[in-house]
């Protein structure tokens, strides 16, 4: 899997996870959802994202 693939993977495996969270443990978990909503719309302005970051570090190809 590369860069991008292994990116939108991990974004979606993380709204998955926090909304079972938010809706079988509690609402609080509906924030994280929240803040990886905000995190893929400033990376698309801003061309940055700490993800893209950590996966190059631990080697994903591009």
């Amino acid at each position: 899997m590369k860069l991008n693939e292994m990116l939108r993977a991990i974004a979606g495996f993380f709204v998955l996870l926090s909304v079972a969270l938010g809706y079988w443990v509690h609402p609080g978990f509906y924030l994280f959802t929240a803040f990886v909503g905000l995190n893929l719309l400033q990376s698309a302005f801003t061309c940055w994202c700490p993800m893209i970051s950590i996966l190059r570090r631990l080697g994903v190809p591009e």
